[in-house]
């Protein structure tokens, strides 16, 4: 039987109406699975980047939350004072949404990471050792090539050395850029200094191989093809450990002895 072109049409507008009934009620119930996958995903990230574990380590689930929380303290602070705020609870702040809204954020000025703007509170991460602090875990982002590079830098507890650097969200390219979240490269963060002897942001990622921690501390092998992603890092790197952004903090945290 032939059928005429309204036929036709309105069979794929049906189609396409019970398809997309579908897809959305998939993405409606799976989006509380999806939240909780991507906060698993960067408790693992903070673990490995604070050292405590291996980098692409496998742990179940339930492993993963009960280092966190045995390991890891969650603090919201003011990012202009570096002051610990009491009474928001960490485990629900959301640091870029907080970003995005205009009544919580401030226009960062023109900076070199592509940063547009500033959170009035960010959320950062103390490392525990029976009842001490050690490491602390900064959240940065910044304009690689492609993309928003998002990511953790760890600094030892007495400020003066990277811990660790690792990325959890970008769009680079991959096998050039996305080479951020080659293990091998990230090792080689360990140990470098992020600082000059004035306090200022020195870290970089150069073009070409740098020398070990000890000879050459505050340079990073580049990106093979991929200079202006590794330039992207050192530009978010100097921007979130200035005075624009945890600058106060570390401060603080100086002053006070490298503890909260």
């Amino acid at each position: 039987m032939r059928r005429g072109n309204a036929y036709v049409l309105l069979f794929a507008l049906a189609v396409c109406a019970v398809c997309s009934v579908l897809v959305a009620g998939a993405a409606v119930s799976l989006r509380e699975r999806q939240r909780a996958n991507q906060v698993l995903d960067r408790q693992h990230k903070i673990l490995a980047v604070a050292g405590l574990i291996t980098e692409g380590e496998a742990l179940t689930p339930q492993q993963v939350r009960d280092a966190f929380a045995a390991n890891i303290v969650p603090q919201v602070i003011e990012l202009a004072t570096g002051a610990v705020v009491a009474d928001v609870d960490p485990l629900t702040f959301d640091q870029r949404a907080e970003a995005r809204d205009p009544q919580n954020s401030v226009l960062a000025p023109v900076n070199a990471a592509g940063v547009p703007r500033l959170p009035r509170r960010a959320l950062v991460y103390r490392q525990l050792e029976g009842q001490n602090h050690q490491n602390v875990i900064l959240p940065v982002e910044g304009k690689g090539l492609w993309s928003t590079l998002y990511g953790f830098v760890a600094l030892t507890t007495d400020l003066q050395r990277i811990e660790g650097l690792t990325f959890y969200e970008h769009g680079e390219t991959p096998g050039l850029g996305g080479e951020v979240e080659n293990p091998k490269w990230q090792a080689l963060w360990k140990g470098r200094r992020p600082f000059d002897a004035n306090g200022r942001p020195v870290i970089e990622v150069i073009k070409g191989v740098a020398g070990s921690p000890e000879k050459d501390p505050s340079r990073v092998d580049g990106l093979s093809g991929a200079t202006i992603t590794g330039r992207g890092v050192t530009h978010l790197l100097r921007f979130w450990l200035g005075e624009q952004g945890y600058g106060p903090y570390l401060a603080r945290l100086k002053n006070e002895g490298a503890t909260p």
